[in-house]
């Protein structure tokens, strides 16, 4: 298990974490919600208002199985990643799995400004929506995870420190 997966919703420091995991284990680091973009040519935001939330998780779905099939990477996943069980039996597969999870109202203020992202819910308040996918979300993401780590209050570096220390290199 040489690669190390990052999961959780947005807001909770999976990218910050893992450019500095990157920086202290010396690897490269892979964005699957960058790496989706890249490849689709557009933001996610308009990639979901024109082919929809499940032509997505089908890109998300063959990003996974090829990432598997990587080693020595650290993989920054993005927060739905854990909706489709093919995703969770890819990524336990290739690596150890760090699930970042923080309270709803620390999220709420980290990414409260963030539009860049379409709704998950329609037409529920921001506020309502965190609270609810992560109501949904929570057993998934435990189901997936090998290690939690609450982020909250904590700097990305010492995040990073700490699943150093735990990460079997």
């Amino acid at each position: 298990m040489a690669n190390l997966v990052l999961i959780g919703y947005r807001g909770t420091g999976k990218s910050h974490v893992a450019r500095e995991l990157g920086q202290l284990l010396k690897r490269s680091v892979v964005g699957m919600d960058f790496e989706l973009v890249q490849r689709a040519g557009m933001p996610i935001k308009q990639l979901v208002a024109k082919h929809g939330w499940p032509h997505f998780r089908d890109l998300e779905q063959s990003l996974c199985e090829e990432l598997s099939n990587g080693d020595h990477r650290i993989i920054d996943c993005g927060g739905g990643v854990i909706e489709r069980e093919a995703n969770i039996h890819a990524l336990r597969r290739c690596g150890t799995v760090f699930w970042l999870c923080a309270k709803p109202e620390t999220i709420i203020a980290r990414i409260g400004g963030d539009d860049q992202r379409p709704s998950l819910t329609g037409s529920k308040s921001f506020t309502d929506e965190v609270v609810e996918v992560l109501e949904r979300r929570t057993p998934l993401y435990a189901k997936m995870a090998h290690v939690r780590i609450d982020t909250d209050s904590v700097s990305p570096a010492t995040i990073a420190r700490r699943i150093f220390d735990l990460f079997p290199a």
